[in-house]
């Protein structure tokens, strides 16, 4: 679902014991104000109790924390057998891009941290931070203010999450849009490195992962440059040329570009392939990609293998 009700939306897994009274200690010893309380809402898909804290005030902006006793619905839902997660679902309360599974795909795909494939499937509940703006104002107020920096906002979301991650009950970082799974220290971890570095924590916001696409062919990409109002990106590569290492840091650095520069690409163009091979990477504008979440792709893969890459993709396409 697109960005609209909310811009933006993290969460933490905890063991079903948490309470607000610990999530609002923990915000309150990171100095950060609590604007107000709201009481639960009848049905629990649209909101626990929670805090409210403020963000850019001048555009009616805050950061809403509910609390779930209950585990992630990770179906989101049923148009017929469970209609209200479901129809909450498709309003965006679960996050903007968030889509079916992603908890599932989170599991089987932390690289980062193996542990979290286990403690994740044990949660009993979540802290759902959602960010969203024009609440109090006039009707027909815009939901995304013009000058809306979705960098900023994922920079203040992570810091409520280093602040609440220290409450009684929680167990890891769940981003449910780049569908990345972290343990509070691996989070404040790369939280600081990038810090101290003046870099954007794209591992703490953006999964990348990596599939066998033939015995020949591995195929590496993104999920959640949608936060970022960029496309995700996927790499197809022969195993044995390149490093999955390397390619990792190529799609992270592409990211990046794809943020600072907003280049308009078009299928048929070119451009620099991983590493110092000098090699010229093919580049396909798509629709879908291969694998889900269902998103719009960058596809890059090397020139001189673009016969093999058809090849693979079409096969690809047949099996799903």
């Amino acid at each position: 679902m697109a960005k609209g009700l909310f811009s933006q939306s993290v969460c933490l897994l905890t063991d079903g014991q948490a309470t607000l009274l610990e999530v609002t200690s923990a915000l309150q010893r990171h100095s950060f104000e609590i604007v107000k309380e709201i009481r639960p809402l009848k049905q629990w898909q649209f909101g626990g109790p929670a805090v409210v804290v403020g963000y850019r005030p001048e555009v009616n902006g805050c950061a809403i924390l509910d609390l779930v006793n209950r585990p992630w619905p990770d179906t989101m839902g049923h148009p017929e057998s469970d209609t209200t997660t479901f129809g909450a679902w498709s309003m965006g309360h679960f996050g903007p891009w968030t889509f079916p599974n992603g908890l599932q795909r989170a599991r089987q795909h932390a690289w980062s941290w193996a542990a979290g494939r286990s403690i994740a499937d044990a949660h009993s509940g979540f802290i759902r931070i959602r960010l969203r703006y024009a609440v109090g104002a006039a009707e027909g107020a815009p939901l995304l203010p013009a000058n809306y920096d979705p960098v900023d906002e994922l920079n203040f979301l992570s810091r409520l999450v280093l602040a609440a991650g220290e409450a009684a009950g929680v167990l890891c970082y769940f981003n449910p849009n780049g569908e990345v799974l972290r343990d509070h220290a691996g989070f404040s971890r790369v939280w600081r490195d990038c810090a101290a570095d003046e870099l954007i924590p794209l591992p703490l916001w953006t999964n990348v992962r990596l599939f066998q696409l033939t015995d020949q062919l591995a195929l590496m990409d993104t999920v959640g440059n949608s936060q970022l109002d960029r496309m995700d990106i996927e790499a197809i590569f022969a195993s044995d040329e390149y490093e999955p290492s390397n390619v990792d840091n190529y799609l992270r650095n592409v990211s990046l570009y794809l943020l600072h520069s907003n280049p308009e690409f078009e299928t048929g163009q070119t451009m620099d392939g991983p590493g110092a091979t000098g090699s010229s990477w093919a580049i396909d504008v798509l629709d879908a990609g291969l694998v889900n979440p269902p998103r719009k792709v960058l596809r890059l893969y090397p020139k001189r293998h673009a016969a093999a890459v058809a090849d693979a993709v079409a096969s690809a396409g047949a099996r799903c």
